[in-house]
């Protein structure tokens, strides 16, 4: 039997979970947060068991420590150099990174190199990376890229209407993200319905404070909403989404903001907040409940943005499969689900009467007359990366490397 963590490194947070292999089955999962503050929290859970300790942890590397120190004292893995391998959640590949793939020297160099793509994400990432290295320097450890699944995109999905020497020169085109939440949805929904993947077309909808769709043909990305970064696509939580481009420049004249504040004001004060002041669907939905016109009209903007989307990537595959439905707000909110699949008649897709609030795991909740089946399936990223990370391993011990 195998033993897999996989690490998702974050600024200030890092989150795990620890699989066994075969079976893929979860052992433990986690998290520590608030690093570098006095009030950290390491939390881990086993089946019925749980620990938790409070006190400052300084930094990623005390972190991981204290990860290794709990899964210890549960019993569960009495030092990292036990596990067989690590498998860490990575935002932007770049057009480097079109796999997982085993991490050396290089890679975490080539990783380093698209700190400027994904500013807010990569380095932490990476950090997450170098501090399992100093813990436990013979592990082997694997990286999954969030773009990795859209790296196949046809070039009239993936550039831009710009000239082309941008694109040749400083890599600007959509990459997309969420690619291993929309890959695991995708596939499982295939084998869900009795499909191979390579026979199926869907629309994958990861719906939460940060949200895309996908058109899925063929088990590839066929294109997604977000692009170059992540602020492209839907309304978001805090992100605008798409915009007129030249916003920013007449903001930069009229406004005199720089460029750091219209960052700001693009990714961190925009979306659903900016509308209404509130980023969390659940709130803006008992806010509507008390006649709060703001609340409705972000919720209204929201809905738009991923309808419009599904009618595009519908004409795009030709055939809709299934639509299906993840991430905190696709999986929980059943009234955003049914406002969005209330628009889609013309498609000839159809949602259920049934009220579905309560339901939990995995669902169909399409009307019988429906063209296209409809799901909710809870996204599994980790166990997706940690199947990557098993598979990349089990290559590099049949090439005689281990």
């Amino acid at each position: 039997m195998s033993r897999i963590l996989v690490i998702n490194s974050g600024s200030s947070s890092i989150k795990f979970k620890l699989f066994g292999f075969p079976g893929g089955i979860e052992e433990a999962h986690g998290s520590v947060e608030r690093i570098g503050e006095d009030s950290s929290v390491t939390k881990i859970v086993s089946g019925e068991r749980d620990m938790t300790l409070s006190g400052e942890v300084r930094d990623h590397e005390k972190a991981l420590e204290s990860i290794s120190s709990i899964l210890s004292r549960m019993g569960l893995v009495e030092s990292f150099a036990e596990l067989d391998g690590v498998g860490h959640r990575v935002v932007h590949g770049a057009e480097r990174f079109r796999d997982a793939i085993l991490i050396d020297d290089d890679v975490i160099e080539a990783i380093r190199d698209t700190i400027p793509l994904a500013p807010l994400h990569n380095p932490a990432n990476l950090e997450g990376i170098e501090m399992m290295k100093r813990v436990a320097p013979n592990l082997p450890q694997v990286a999954v890229f969030d773009t990795a699944f859209h790296s196949d995109m046809p070039p009239s999905s993936y550039l831009y209407a710009l000239p082309k020497e941008l694109y040749e020169k400083y890599g600007i085109r959509r990459y997309g993200f969420h690619g291993t939440s929309h890959a695991y949805v995708s596939h499982r929904a295939s084998r869900l319905m009795g499909k191979s993947p390579e026979e199926f077309r869907c629309i994958t909808l990861h719906l939460g404070n940060g949200a895309s769709l996908c058109a899925v043909r063929d088990g590839k990305s066929l294109a997604t909403s977000m692009g170059f970064t992540p602020l492209e696509g839907l309304v978001m939580g805090t992100r605008c989404g798409d915009i007129d481009p030249s916003i920013p420049l007449y903001l930069e004249k009229s406004a005199k903001m720089d460029m750091g504040e219209i960052d700001t004001l693009l990714n961190k004060r925009s979306g659903l907040k900016g509308i209404c002041g509130i980023n969390d669907m659940r709130e803006i939905e008992s806010a509507m409940q008390r006649g709060d016109e703001e609340a409705t009209l972000a919720f209204e903007l929201f809905i738009n943005g991923v309808v419009k989307y599904i009618g595009y990537y519908a004409l795009l595959l030709e055939r809709v499969d299934a639509l299906v439905f993840t991430g905190g707000i696709g999986e929980h909110s059943d009234r955003v689900r049914k406002a969005i699949c209330s628009r889609l008649g013309i498609l000839g897709i159809y949602a259920s009467d049934e009220t579905l609030s309560e339901k939990k795991g995995e669902f169909s909740f399409h009307s019988p007359e429906s063209e296209s089946s409809l799901w909710v399936i809870p996204t599994d990223e980790e166990g997706f990366i940690a199947r990557q990370t098993v598979s990349i391993l089990s290559g590099y011990e049949r090439d005689g490397r281990a």
